[in-house]
């Protein structure tokens, strides 16, 4: 039986495109002899992962993207769109490597084969919070030794976005990732934040020390906005840096809005890692 519980389901055309993108340079998808990444929970349509697989076969081509849906209904909705793309009545490649089965956090693979990532958006958001662990240590489970969990989510759009990257060591980064034109603050990150640390944005809690210095930053350097929304991100990053934040984020991914940070830096009071 598969492990989880139904939730909404909702779907857009190129809602991840900002956590795809980000997926694309992890070190294991270069690295990995099986680069088989799962999309767990795509929802009430398959697009996202055959999104998901587009964008990844940039780098690799021979990424393979097997989409997992709690629910048989959606299951075989999405068997019939990738019958529509093998028959090219699809924007998407016919060759695409995609599949589509039944799961949920215990993660079926085909025998013999972990993942080199599982990605999982807006998935949990939608569960309690103290179901996190058990969920986290089921799919990390799943996992190739250097494998990546990356557990998020986003607004109806994907202009606002955060994900947890997640190992067999434990929770490694959180990422926020913003749509920086006509952005006002950014701490409007705080109503898309994972479960894990949702409820956690209250004075005394690391991530809100976080939200609080991203506003301060991005504020004292509004003069930098004549040159364009980038180059203040850029500002506001490296002020996070020189004020003792763990920023891991390149140049060239901060213009995109990314700001990526050390667990250590936001992990909740009070929270360990009990392992997979």
């Amino acid at each position: 039986m598969p492990i989880g519980a139904i939730t909404r389901g909702t779907t857009n055309t190129n809602r991840l495109r900002r956590v795809d993108r980000w997926i694309s340079t992890l070190p294991v998808l270069r690295r990995t002899a099986d680069p088989l990444v799962v999309d767990l929970g795509y929802g009430a349509s398959g697009v996202t992962a055959f999104e998901l697989q587009a964008r990844l076969a940039k780098h690799r081509p021979d990424v393979h993207v097997r989409g997992l849906e709690i629910s048989p209904e959606r299951v075989a909705t999405a068997t019939a769109q990738l019958k529509d793309v093998r028959d090219g009545r699809s924007p998407f490649a016919r060759d695409a490597r995609v599949d589509f089965g039944l799961g949920g956090f215990e993660v079926p693979l085909p025998a013999g084969r972990l993942a080199a990532v599982v990605r999982a958006f807006n998935v949990l958001r939608q569960y309690d919070e103290d179901a996190v662990a058990d969920a986290w240590r089921l799919m990390v489970g799943r996992l190739q030794p250097d494998g990546v969990l990356v557990e998020g989510t986003c607004n109806e759009l994907g202009r606002v976005s955060s994900w947890v990257a997640v190992g067999h060591d434990g929770p490694r980064t959180l990422t926020v990732s913003l749509r920086l034109t006509d952005l006002e603050h950014p701490s409007i990150v705080a109503e898309r934040l994972p479960k894990v640390l949702i409820h956690r944005n209250v004075p005394g809690e690391p991530v809100h020390r976080l939200l609080t210095d991203l506003d301060r930053f991005w504020q004292h350097n509004a003069g930098l906005g004549t040159y364009g929304p980038g180059q203040r991100w850029i500002a506001t990053a490296e002020a996070m840096r020189s004020n003792g934040w763990h920023v891991s984020t390149p140049r060239r991914r901060l213009r995109l809005g990314e700001l990526t940070v050390a667990w250590a830096d936001v992990a909740p009071l009070g929270y360990e890692w009990a392992g997979a």
